[in-house]
């Protein structure tokens, strides 16, 4: 939202990054998961949002308080969701437009217009977006990151498939979208198993930060832009209480 909103009070601003995965009725009928999130809860974590005072800002707002940190407001939300699964667009984005809130969206681009095949052992099938919908959705206010090229756990990986996970995983969607692309999402969060290496690779690579899986808000200034936690959001989430960690 509007980024001339600007805390009070130095050393009391924070941001909360809330992930999301699946919005609406899971692809298998009767088979939810903690990761589907029914279109009504979603939309009541919106006007949850608007109703207790946080700012929903866009991703260029959030990456100039990474050197900017009283640019903020004092209580900030990043609303993130990983996978890139179709309901992004077809019912994450309407309620989006509606509350006029800007987002992200993490994909792993060698599944773009196919299939989450990378977690059907535990989850159903579910369709990824695909060109057309992610420039749909970059039309619309959702900025398309990265989440790798092949899903793949970092920490089972060796440092040169790592390399090749950033930095292929940017050309395409750069290429694709004709944008830059510079935050990564790690794979089922794991931020492998080094920081120091992993924060040098990503740089390396032209990223500026990086998001992990699961957490609290984040104070400001930010002192790791390379591991951000994320509030991990499901249909049972308690959003105040969550929101309240920081």
């Amino acid at each position: 939202m509007n980024s001339s909103f600007v805390s009070s009070g130095p050393g009391d601003r924070i941001v909360a990054i809330l992930s999301y995965h699946k919005i609406g009725e899971p692809s298998v009928p009767d088979w939810n998961t903690w990761f589907h999130i029914p279109e009504a809860i979603f939309a009541e974590h919106l006007s949850c949002l608007r109703e207790n005072g946080w700012h929903v800002i866009g991703l260029e707002d959030f990456l100039r308080s990474l050197t900017v940190p009283d640019s903020l407001p004092q209580r900030s939300v990043l609303l993130t969701f990983d996978d890139g699964y179709q309901s992004m667009r077809r019912v994450a984005l309407p309620w989006l437009v509606e509350f006029g809130y800007p987002a992200v969206v993490f994909v792993p681009t060698d599944f773009i217009g196919g299939h989450n095949w990378f977690d059907t052992d535990n989850e159903p099938e579910d369709i990824i977006c695909d060109w057309d919908d992610l420039r749909e959705l970059e039309r619309r206010g959702v900025s398309v990151q990265s989440h790798g090229v092949s899903h793949r756990t970092f920490s089972e990986l060796e440092l040169a498939e790592q390399k090749e996970e950033l930095m292929r995983s940017k050309a395409v969607l750069e290429d694709g979208l004709g944008k830059p692309v510079n935050v990564f999402a790690y794979p089922y969060g794991d931020g492998g198993v080094n920081p120091d290496v992993q924060r040098n690779l990503l740089m390396q690579a032209g990223y500026v930060s990086a998001c992990l899986y699961g957490g609290g808000p984040i104070c400001l200034p930010i002192a790791e832009p390379y591991r951000l936690t994320r509030l991990a959001m499901g249909p049972d989430t308690d959003l105040l209480a969550e929101l309240e960690q920081g």
